[in-house]
């Protein structure tokens, strides 16, 4: 082996020992969230069994009281993890990287908020997280709450990012894996249509024809942005169409697309 070559190893060997003397001791990343690089673990939590509860809305205080619109409560073991962010990148452009991750593993996006339509920061901190390190400028935080696929279904995975004022930035991550099976839980249509923008297409194999849980949450959605053009696909997109048009979506947004779709498949016409 060359002298250059055994430096390079070297040099490897110690930069890997520099990464792992900066994290917490004891600590992990999720099994599902790749970490980003140059990240750094600076808080880690472990409850073999704790109870949860995560917003499907702004989070406000009213009378003493905290206030959101839905939210999702769940037992069992709890991992959270929190990560200081390198300066060389933004906490959104990491957020992305994490929510994409999770996408890409097939997770459903239950609540996606950012800036000030997710309420205080400091409540989000203190009171949902109980992570002061967490508490930022509200115009810099980004929230997502997702359900993973199977066969980890009955497991629910907070992201949390925001910048501070003395602009260090965080992402914060909970996995809560349920001692008991999850009920069924539906995105709230702000959040369809955010991920529709985002990704170009929603893939939701699990509809056949229109039932009266989704079409009104698929038609509330598509009515947030009256600007909007898509195609509908998969067998019973014909069916889908009129049902929306029902719903008071125009007919001149809604297109049929490809009948080989699985389930219905919702993409923007650009």
């Amino acid at each position: 082996m060359s002298a250059a070559i055994r430096g390079v190893l070297l040099a490897t060997s110690l930069l890997g020992s520099a990464v792992a003397l900066a994290d917490v001791p004891g600590s992990r990343d999720l099994p599902m969230l790749p970490r980003f690089p140059g990240s750094e673990i600076v808080v880690f939590k472990e409850a073999a069994e704790q109870e949860a509860i995560y917003p499907q809305g702004a989070i406000r205080r009213i009378s003493g009281r905290l206030r959101y619109e839905r939210e999702v409560q769940a037992q069992g073991a709890l991992t959270a993890v929190t990560y200081e962010l390198p300066g060389t990148h933004s906490a959104n452009e990491v957020f992305t990287s994490a929510r994409e991750a999770l996408q890409a593993q097939n997770a459903k996006l239950l609540y996606w908020c950012q800036g000030r339509e997710c309420g205080a920061s400091s409540l989000w901190a203190n009171a949902v997280f109980n992570q002061s390190i967490l508490y930022g400028s509200d115009d810099q935080q980004t929230y997502l709450l997702a359900r993973l696929a199977e066969p980890h279904a009955d497991s629910l995975l907070a992201l949390y990012s925001i910048t501070r004022g003395n602009r260090r930035a965080y992402l914060h991550a909970e996995l809560l894996e349920a001692s008991s099976p999850l009920q069924a839980v539906l995105p709230t249509p702000a959040t369809l249509l955010r991920q529709l923008k985002s990704s170009g297409a929603l893939q939701l194999p699990e509809l056949q024809a229109p039932d009266e849980e989704w079409l009104p949450l698929l038609a509330r959605s598509l009515n947030q942005d009256s600007t909007l053009r898509v195609s509908l696909g998969g067998a019973h997109a014909e069916v889908w169409r009129e049902a929306l048009v029902a719903q008071r979506v125009r007919s001149a947004r809604l297109e049929l697309g490809d009948v080989a779709s699985e389930g219905l498949r919702i993409e923007v016409l650009r």
